[in-house]
């Protein structure tokens, strides 16, 4: 939202111990959003939004437990806490998520006894051949998608994403025949779903859930929970509590026909991250390119990818570096130091630039981009040798560094010149 969900002194305080850019995160705010989500049986982070080591210890003391899309994500996890195989609940602390085993992953997943929501048919011979024989999830797609871009749609013909729904007899079959059971069921249609299409989501739960009968012990709503990320959002959040009685009414059907009941998991990724922090840039350039005016910021599209790949709204704010107060409102494009076009946080999906409302500013001013905590740090890279950015914490009134800046070395540390 427009407004800041920091203070312009808790801004400065962060420029001046840390420089620019940095990402930071309010503790209180993930704190409430996973406590918003607590109806449900389970909540379980999608940690691809937000994987610092700091976040997930946060997001364990909230009682929440993490999906893993990766063997990288597993070792985090593990490293933030999480337990491998199953707890006292029956509910694993860890779930692997994904379309693939890669070789990395498969040894992790046996080691560790991680388990698993298989994406493919393959994926449960392998676990088969690796020797393994546990219980495991299915993703499905049920055939549609739906998201706030084709790109986070995970549903359908055209998606890499889950069995399709018609192959969950011959799934049912090849893992019984490895000695492996399928007790849960996955669904996830893509980010930012409406209740319209969730709906089908539900039905389509209760359609697949009558092949596995009585072994069926969990069911998942998958994640895609949106987040008002505009100012004319904010007085229209999601209804968590529809949310979950319309998974919850899909449950006690399920249950009912079945004959026992199961548990009803939720797995959250930007909806308990997104709203918690912001991206913090320095304005090093105010510049006219005919009738535009360009602020240029030290933060590209390296940092926060989404506006450039998506064409993602994020709101932005500025806090004077000097205390002043700021002049009157403009229309300015904000821009990144990449050496690329695509380098702008005010484009629309399709690459199109467009103007914000933004008070005039100076070099040296500070440009807040807000609702970052998901898929922001976390997609973050080294294009143009640019180093990644610090992660602050605010916890407890205290700004708290859960990540430094890359230094140079790092940068470089895995790289070798050969004798050619």
């Amino acid at each position: 939202m427009s407004d800041c969900l920091f203070s312009d002194k808790i801004i400065r305080e962060g420029v001046a111990n840390y420089g620019t850019p940095f990402w930071l995160y309010d503790q209180a705010t993930i704190e409430k959003r996973v406590q918003e989500l607590k109806c449900f049986d389970v909540v379980r982070f999608a940690q691809k939004a937000c994987p610092n080591l700091s976040i997930l210890s946060l997001i364990r003391k909230c009682g929440a437990v993490v999906d893993a899309v990766s063997a990288g994500e597993i070792v985090r996890a593990l490293r933030a806490g999480f337990k491998g195989g199953e707890s006292d609940k029956q509910v694993p602390q860890i779930v692997y998520t994904a379309d693939i085993f890669d070789r990395d992953a498969i040894e992790l997943v046996k080691k560790h006894k991680i388990h698993v929501n298989v994406g493919s048919a393959d994926m449960i011979q392998q676990l088969a051949d690796a020797g393994v024989r546990s219980n495991i999830t299915l993703r499905l797609n049920p055939g549609f998608g739906h998201g706030h871009s084709q790109k986070t749609n995970t549903g359908g013909p055209l998606s890499k994403h889950g069995v399709w729904y018609s192959q969950i007899k011959d799934c049912l079959k090849l893992a019984q025949s490895n000695g492996m059971w399928i007790t849960g069921l996955h669904m996830h249609i893509g980010s930012g779903s409406d209740f319209e299409h969730l709906s089908k989501v539900c039905d389509a739960m209760r359609d697949a859930s009558r092949h596995l009968g009585s072994h069926l012990r969990v069911i998942s709503a998958g994640g895609g929970l949106p987040i008002p990320y505009k100012e004319t959002e904010k007085n229209n959040r999601i209804d968590v509590k529809a949310y979950y009685d319309l998974w919850n009414k899909t449950r006690k059907d399920i249950a009912q026909s079945i004959g026992h009941d199961l548990a009803l998991e939720v797995e959250p990724g930007r909806y308990l991250v997104a709203e918690s922090a912001v991206l913090v840039a320095e304005i090093r350039a105010v510049k006219k390119q005919a009738d535009n005016l360009f602020y240029l910021v030290d933060a590209g599209f390296n940092d926060l990818v989404r506006p450039s790949f998506y064409g993602s709204y994020h709101a932005i704010s500025i806090v004077s570096s000097d205390g002043r107060n700021l002049g009157e409102a403009q229309d300015a494009i904000v821009a990144g130091p990449l050496c690329e076009s695509g380098d702008v946080f005010t484009q629309e999906e399709g690459g199109f630039v467009v103007s914000r409302k933004l008070p005039e500013a100076k070099v040296g001013d500070f440009l807040v981009l807000h609702d970052t905590g998901a898929y922001g740090s976390a997609m973050s890279s080294n294009y143009n040798s640019r180093r990644y950015a610090p992660e602050i914490l605010f916890s407890n009134g205290e700004l708290k560094l859960i990540r430094e800046r890359q230094t140079f070395d790092q940068l470089m540390e895995n790289e070798k010149i050969v004798t050619l």
